[in-house]
């Protein structure tokens, strides 16, 4: 469907994790005659399809989020499961309301499907491995949808949480509070029972639920700071923190004359690229690097030089809220701020920040 799916690093861990702890722990005590292969195969496979029903789950949240316009940056799979990155936040509570529940929604649908299936293969006969490998599936979706609807931001059940006290209150950035507090307290819960489990003997469930309560408790601040930053910089237009007249650099002038009159004088990596008074691109320091010493006097500026795009640019009528959310996007620092094919000024990420900072001391 045109979204991106990606895996981080530390999704390899809990995938081989899983994939141990089936093959090592719950498939034998389930199925005690089976032999250390078939183990092996069944944890495998029942790791696979497990988390391809996380892509899933996210998927649900996602294609919801398009219908109300919300650009989706991609899915991506860590060690705590999955996260659909969103740009923007739902445009209203009823959005949020079914963006929250398609996820869990997907989650039961596998559920009943798998549980139904595997009930059904066992009265048929099947294999134990491929009965035990359904039955998982389901019986671990299930679960995935109960632990998500509770009411902790941002898990579903915080979102539906947040929507609800939105729609009650009209303002999305007390409904934020109030939910990011439950997950707060949600997430201290489970570190205190991560605490309880390790004093009992069990240490690594006592590991998983004292990283699954952290990571909980960073999520819920972070989200609130987010739409926190959203609100201040939303209607401020770029204009406003943008420098309106920046070091350019013309695309004729060698590349050696760009790195001692430019970069070494004025100590900055990024420069504007102007053909008379038409903006034409950008050049960084990186460029510069990435060109052999010796062909320094021989290419141009514009031979090094990146045109403009939407990656780089910004136009003067977008607010600074868009202007951090691309930087964000595609890592960038600055942006060039234009009119037309004209340069305004130039953006970068500093300036907001520093914006918001101020900001945040003076309204607490």
């Amino acid at each position: 469907m045109g979204i991106a799916v990606r895996a981080d690093a530390s999704f390899l861990i809990i995938l081989a994790l899983v994939t141990w702890s089936l093959a090592r722990g719950l498939f034998p005590q389930l199925y005690p005659d089976l032999s250390l292969n078939a183990y092996w195969m069944m944890a495998a496979a029942g790791a696979i399809i497990l988390f391809l029903s996380v892509v899933i789950h996210e998927l649900s949240h996602s294609v919801v989020a398009r219908r109300y316009g919300i650009p989706i940056k991609g899915i991506t799979l860590f060690v705590f499961g999955g996260v659909a990155e969103m740009h923007d936040e739902p445009p209203s509570p009823k959005s949020e309301l079914l963006m929250a529940l398609a996820g869990p929604a997907a989650s039961v649908v596998i559920s009943v499907v798998f549980l139904t299936a595997g009930a059904a293969a066992g009265a048929l006969g099947w294999r134990p491995e491929v009965v035990g490998v359904i039955q998982y599936v389901g019986f671990t979706n299930g679960l995935l949808a109960v632990f998500n609807m509770l009411p902790a931001f941002p898990l579903d059940g915080g979102r539906v949480l947040r929507a609800i006290i939105w729609w009650r209150k009209g303002e999305i950035r007390a409904a934020t509070r109030v939910a990011s507090n439950a997950g707060n307290i949600f997430g201290w819960l489970l570190i205190g029972a991560g605490f309880y489990t390790l004093i009992t003997g069990n240490i690594i469930g006592g590991i998983w639920w004292l990283l699954i309560g952290s990571f909980l408790r960073h999520a819920a601040t972070m989200s609130y700071q987010q739409v926190v930053v959203r609100q201040m910089l939303e209607g401020q237009p770029v204009t406003r923190f943008m420098n309106p007249a920046p070091i350019t650099v013309s695309r004729s002038i060698p590349v050696s004359e760009l790195v001692d009159e430019y970069i070494y004088r004025h100590h900055h990596s990024f420069f504007p690229v102007v053909s008379g008074d038409r903006l034409v691109g950008c050049v960084t320091a990186h460029d510069v690097k990435k060109l052999p010493r010796e062909e320094w006097d021989q290419q141009t500026v514009g031979a090094i030089a990146h045109e403009c795009d939407a990656s780089n640019t910004i136009g003067v009528a977008e607010d600074a809220m868009q202007a951090l959310t691309k930087m964000g996007r595609v890592g960038a620092k600055r942006l060039m701020v234009v009119d037309g094919d004209r340069l305004a000024g130039l953006v970068g990420s500093k300036d907001l920040l520093q914006f918001l900072s101020l900001k945040m001391e003076l309204e607490k």
